[in-house]
């Protein structure tokens, strides 16, 4: 069977430099105010974005623009004796609170497609003297989305951000999920929470919850070495990372990704680090599940000893990815937290 070629897309921020540079030019013709609109081009990863239409408004007065009702400040660049003012429109985010590249109350637009506009403004400009141009972006049904995206929880309000550092978004790379950890990893430092939360499925949050805020709480989904290795490397001075006893086993036995996908515990190596550790042998044969073994187990009176061994064999493994690093895996069993 002939493997399929998976499409590469372009990012939030390529698409509104695209829109800014086309409007601009169109301006520059006329001078007259204009619209571009472009749509998010399809990929293979996992983005809530694609397909959304990005939509820039050029104009001499911002007065016909229709701002996100958020309190904003504008980006402003300053190019010789000419000025460029950058508005988030409806359905692009406001930043309201620390720890984001981008400080309050500035549009949610990231440095590189900020850097990249500014730069076409300015090779676009270079002859020209006192013009000042009004820049307003707005993404269609961008707050609805929004409610897809951590936006929110880290004061990212109204709409999406545009980001984009490479331009490019990665097929399967689920590049645009790493991102979004990464930027709730670093807000949460930097706004004091610590430790930070880990959580990794639905029963694992609300138990979270119940120790933090949900600033201060990060949902990976499957991307445990990922989310370890940016802690790791943004400095995190503690996290604790909540799972259940199925994903906790995979952690133990390697896995970077716990999604089926990546690949499926090893019972018979389950099964034999449990003679070996506990001194009895469970019967995979009767059950190839975690929860199987879990209730023989307790049937016997080992529960609390398998799980002491799993999250023993859990943390001993996020050691020998990051040795350095400060994070503490616990396992969820019902409605309690055991090992907290």
């Amino acid at each position: 069977m002939e493997k399929k070629v998976l499409r590469k897309g372009y990012t939030t921020g390529t698409h509104t430099v695209a829109s800014f540079r086309s409007c601009l030019d169109t301006v520059l013709a006329t001078y007259e105010s204009a619209i571009c609109k472009t749509n998010k081009i399809d990929n293979d990863d996992l983005d809530v974005t694609k397909g959304c239409e990005i939509v820039v408004n050029l104009d001499f007065s911002k007065d016909n623009f229709l701002l996100n009702p958020t309190f904003q400040l504008p980006h402003i660049f300053e190019c010789g004796s000419n000025s460029l003012e950058i508005y988030a429109g409806i359905g692009v985010g406001v930043v309201t609170k620390k720890g984001l590249k981008i400080k309050p109350p500035y549009p949610a637009v990231n440095p590189t497609p900020l850097n990249a506009i500014k730069e076409y403004f300015e090779i676009k400009t270079k002859n020209l003297e006192n013009f000042h141009l009004k820049c307003c972006i707005s993404v269609t049904n961008g707050q609805e989305i929004a409610k897809q995206t951590a936006n929110s929880k880290v004061g990212v309000l109204e709409g999406i951000s545009i980001l984009g550092t490479t331009g490019i978004v990665k097929p399967v790379s689920s590049s645009a999920y790493i991102d979004s950890v990464k930027i709730e990893i670093e807000f949460a430092i930097q706004n004091g929470y610590n430790p930070i939360y880990f959580t990794l499925g639905n029963s694992a949050f609300k138990v979270a919850c119940e120790k933090s805020n949900e600033e201060g709480i990060v949902e990976i989904g499957n991307f445990v070495y990922d989310s370890f290795k940016l802690a790791t490397e943004l400095k995190a001075k503690e996290v604790i990372f909540l799972c259940g006893i199925g994903k906790m086993t995979k952690l133990y036995q390697g896995f970077k990704n716990t999604h089926n996908r990546f690949g499926v515990i090893d019972f018979t190596q389950l099964q034999l680090d449990i003679k070996d550790n506990l001194n009895y042998e469970v019967d995979i044969e009767a059950t190839l599940t975690v929860k199987g073994i879990s209730q023989e187990l307790e049937k016997v009176g080992l529960l609390d000893a398998f799980y002491e061994m799993i999250t023993k064999r859990a943390n001993e493994q996020i050691k020998k990815w990051f040795n350095n690093s400060n994070i503490k895996a616990i396992i969820l069993e019902q409605k309690e937290v055991l090992g907290w």
